[in-house]
């Protein structure tokens, strides 16, 4: 006879023997049917068969603990490193409070306050907490499957794309027998790779970006000729502006070079976004929001590059690589920034296979048991460590300064301190790596020492900054000295040809009716809520520049 399935456990710790009972009872009757309902009202009995359960292999899904069963939590991270933490937590909103602390250090991933009014405050959290567990752990339906030699770098930039939209996905070796099957059952030969195989046997062989997007199900094509408000870009700023812009009725057409979410769709969790007190993964940050500009009304376009924008007799052309052309009476720059380089020829012929630009949240659970460097100070690359750490054996930050603070936010300080494989490297530098076909080695300047060091790497993840997506804007869109585009006041103090008959608006560029938000903009404080408020401040701007035609400047 087949033995059943071991189902994953829920783990409650309760000293007070009669909660303990009372939760579990609760908690069996809504998850009992997917989980294995347990509960100890001793700490010591719990971390004894969380060692057994780890010992036969046997899955925990969630712990929930009070705050000040330390051990608990940490022997779960040790002997469970993928199991929901869960702080059982009274009602305290003092900064003492154990549970910031658990929090801020990582030692928890989620808590939920008591007493409840009714047992639906405790399973709406529960079921998206363990919700949370399934998607990463559990098998799902692959809505595509790409086959790929293990070295190719396309598959990296397929897998990025699918992770960015919610696609579920597989990657298969070409060489291996089940991507050999799915080759013959989709009827090619594999002499050209990588093949992408949608779940209704629709075959894609070495795809472009707008050969996948319109297989995902977005729109590459711009159908309108004109418009109220054309947006160029799809990061935090131009999605919200696209928000606001279609809900108070404007006519609003969205360009996006790739596809929504910009550098804040890359992030794997942003912690410290308004309303979200457990953080929220940029990807469906982004994804919600462009949902909700689409819901609107905005017309979303993606996979659709702007090349030039020109603005004649007081109209405004942003003209597309496809030929396309969109007229409007205001134009939007929430173009964003591209990660700067490294520069190391040997580095750059590895991108996308163990090198990376960005988070590549697609890639994080090929990083298991590997050796992960990442090069970057700022807060992107402090979230990328600590999520990162959840499935590498090490993950080394490489900071080319003397210390965090003067870029990173306290939060990530502290929660990288507190994570046991997470080493960082100050006043280092990567000069040089290799491999044969995939990334296998780097190769350190250290400035505290004043020597090279060659170490073992399965991957590298650079966030280094970023050079603003701006070459393409004609020479009258005023920039500073780093290609940043110049709005508001500080255009008084900037060279021009012509002079102001009145000041231009606050986020308003040098070309009347020509608005820029978010990171592409001179003096931006590069975070989501910034990025947001200024995409929404742009779309009452664009209320008072429509309101008053009069020009902004006179030859």
């Amino acid at each position: 006879m087949a033995t059943l399935p071991v189902l994953p456990a829920l783990f409650v710790v309760d000293r007070d023997a009669g909660a303990l009972g009372v939760l579990i009872e609760d908690l069996s009757r809504r998850f009992g049917h997917d989980f294995d309902v347990l509960g100890h009202s001793s700490p010591a009995t719990a971390v004894a068969e969380l060692e057994a359960r780890a010992r036969r292999g046997e899955p925990v899904a969630l712990v929930l603990t009070a705050a000040t069963d330390a051990d608990v939590l940490s022997q779960t991270h040790h002997l469970h490193p993928h199991a929901k933490r869960v702080l059982l937590v009274d009602r305290d909103y003092s900064a003492n409070s154990p549970a910031v602390a658990a929090m801020m250090l990582g030692h928890a991933d989620y808590h939920i306050v008591q007493p409840w009014a009714d047992t639906e405050m405790l399973y709406g959290p529960m079921s998206e907490f363990l919700s949370s567990w399934t998607r990463e752990h559990e098998p799902s339906f692959e809505l595509f499957r790409i086959v790929a030699a293990d070295d190719d770098a396309r598959a990296g930039q397929l897998r990025d794309l699918m992770t960015r939209f919610s696609m579920s996905h597989g990657t298969y070796a070409a060489d291996g027998d089940a991507g050999r099957r799915l080759l013959r059952k989709a009827g090619v030969d594999g002499s050209k790779l990588p093949v992408v195989i949608r779940y209704d046997g629709r075959v894609l062989i070495d795809p472009t970006f707008s050969d996948l997007a319109n297989a995902i199900g977005v729109v590459v094509t711009n159908k309108l000729d004109t418009c109220d408000m054309v947006i160029v870009g799809a990061g935090p700023a131009g999605l919200t502006a696209a928000v606001y812009g279609a809900s108070e009725g404007l006519d609003t057409v969205l360009v996006e070079e790739e596809v929504s979410g910009g550098q804040a769709g890359t992030s794997p969790l942003i912690r410290n976004y308004p309303g979200f007190p457990h953080g929220i993964s940029g990807g469906l940050l982004m994804e919600r929001t462009c949902e909700q500009a689409w819901l609107m009304g905005a017309h979303l376009v993606f996979a659709q590059r702007a090349v030039s924008l020109d603005v004649t007799n007081g109209e405004r052309v942003v003209r597309m690589l496809d030929g396309s052309s969109v007229r409007a009476r205001v134009v939007v720059l929430a173009t964003g920034i591209d990660w700067r380089r490294l520069g190391v020829p040997r580095l750059e012929a590895l991108v996308g296979s163990g090198v990376f630009y960005g988070a590549a949240v697609s890639e994080s659970r090929a990083m298991t048991g590997q050796h992960v460097f990442i090069v970057g100070a700022g807060n992107s690359a402090g979230q990328a460590a600590v999520h990162l750490a959840n499935h590498a054996h090490t993950v080394t930050l490489l900071v080319r300064g003397d210390h965090l603070q003067a870029s990173m936010s306290s939060y990530l300080i502290r929660a990288i301190e507190a994570t046991p494989n997470i080493a960082v490297r100050l006043r280092t530098e990567v000069v040089d790596g290799g491999g044969n076909g995939t990334l296998e080695s780097l190769t350190l300047a250290d400035r505290a020492r004043d020597g090279l060091e060659t170490v073992a790497a399965n991957a590298l993840f650079v966030m280094i900054g970023g050079e603003p997506n701006t070459r393409w804007l004609p020479p009258t869109v005023a920039r500073d000295a780093h290609g940043y585009v110049l709005t508001g006041r500080d255009l008084l103090d900037a060279p021009r040809d012509t002079h102001l008959v009145r000041e231009p608006l606050a986020l308003e560029t040098s070309v009347p009716g020509v608005f820029a938000a978010g990171d592409v903009r001179h003096g931006s404080i590069k975070r989501v809520a910034s990025a947001v408020g200024e995409g929404a401040t742009i779309v009452r701007l664009v209320h008072e520049y429509l309101r008053d035609t009069e020009p902004v400047y006179a030859t």
